[in-house]
């Protein structure tokens, strides 16, 4: 970690807002509010927006509500990344992007394929900021975000100064990291992310869905981009059209002895899908829900997306946190008793 000295001379802009609505901040389009809205859009802000929340106040810094589920009302402040911008630079016969935080990952995804860049073109389609690729490591088709990731800036909201990660020392694992535990989580806001990225061809196409869809000549980034596109929406809903918060659940990873406790729970006529792991074997949740019946369920105003058991949604915009709660520990529940296997929620928890 390398600490930065921080000058702050004034505030270029920051928004609050009392008593806000955050329908439109949560993929879910949840109904609920929070008692106290901060918006800034520079990170030399940070220090007085951390600077006016009273001692003992809570409060939560969040992306583009895209991996999140509020559980109802929030009795504290919100504070959100309004920081743009996306930095090339020639580097070591690589490129490194410099993603602001509040910038659409997307945007950079496709900005960085249409240079022709390879790194990021798995991750395509995938909704959410820069800076929470960095808290999440998001992850698609084989690769992750940790994968690629050079650096991260941060504002230590403790000392109140920057600082930045080597990714080295941020603990990455799948769709996880330590920002998202203490004593890390809370203490670190995450303003700029670079990824080191190559023009050199670098595709990661062991996918066969992913393979079957790229021309039989060398595929391009926009080519790769492209094809996950389609395979997203072939089976994903589109939040801003059907809210949900994408996938749910983790994959489970389990020993070898429950994998087979598994098989044997699922009848000797059907296969398993797996993959090997470093810390054992990896099982898609969608399977294990989708074998206990929950696609296209639906229980109240929340329901299982019929095409990914994965995506629990919010289909008519009327579902409450405690019925996606609810559906939540239903479908964890089956699993359980069917197949013996734990499920983890994706999916933060607010």
């Amino acid at each position: 970690m390398v600490i930065l000295k921080f000058f702050v001379t004034f505030a270029d802009m920051i928004q609050t807002c009392q008593n806000y609505d955050l329908s439109a901040r949560n993929t879910f389009a949840l109904a609920v509010k929070c008692k106290r809205w901060v918006e800034y859009d520079s990170a030399d802000d940070l220090p007085l927006v951390v600077g006016s929340m009273t001692a003992g106040e809570k409060w939560v810094h969040i992306g583009a509500g895209s991996n999140m589920l509020f559980l109802g009302d929030y009795d504290g402040t919100v504070v959100h990344s309004a920081v743009r911008g996306i930095d090339f630079t020639d580097a070591d016969g690589c490129v490194l992007v410099r993603a602001c935080s509040g910038e659409p990952m997307d945007a950079v995804v496709a900005e960085c394929c249409r240079r022709n860049l390879w790194g990021l073109e798995n991750l395509s389609g995938i909704p959410g900021e820069a800076g929470a690729s960095a808290v999440q490591n998001v992850g698609a088709y084989g690769v992750e975000a940790a994968d690629v990731i050079e650096s991260i800036e941060a504002f230590d909201c403790e000392r109140m100064q920057a600082v930045v990660f080597d990714p080295s020392v941020c603990g990455y694992a799948y769709r996880d990291s330590m920002f998202k535990h203490s004593p890390a989580k809370g203490r670190y806001i995450i303003t700029a992310v670079t990824y080191r990225l190559t023009a050199a061809p670098a595709p990661h196409t062991d996918y066969p869905a992913l393979r079957d869809l790229l021309p039989h000549t060398p595929a391009s980034p926009a080519e790769v981009r492209a094809a996950v596109i389609a395979i997203r929406d072939s089976k994903l809903p589109d939040p801003s059209r059907v809210p949900s918060a994408g996938s749910f659940f983790k994959n489970p990873v389990v020993s070898r002895e429950t994998y087979e406790q598994v098989c044997a729970a699922a009848g000797a006529d059907v296969k398993v899908p797996c993959y090997e792991t470093d810390d054992g074997v990896k099982i898609p949740a969608a399977w294990l829900i989708d074998r206990c019946g929950w696609k296209g369920t639906v229980m109240g105003n929340a329901a299982v997306w019929h095409l990914q058991p994965l995506v629990l949604t919010n289909p008519e915009r009327k579902a409450t946190p405690d019925e996606i709660v609810k559906l939540e520990a239903a479908i964890a529940a089956t699993v359980r008793e069917r197949f013996g296997v734990e499920l983890t929620p994706e999916v933060e928890h607010v």
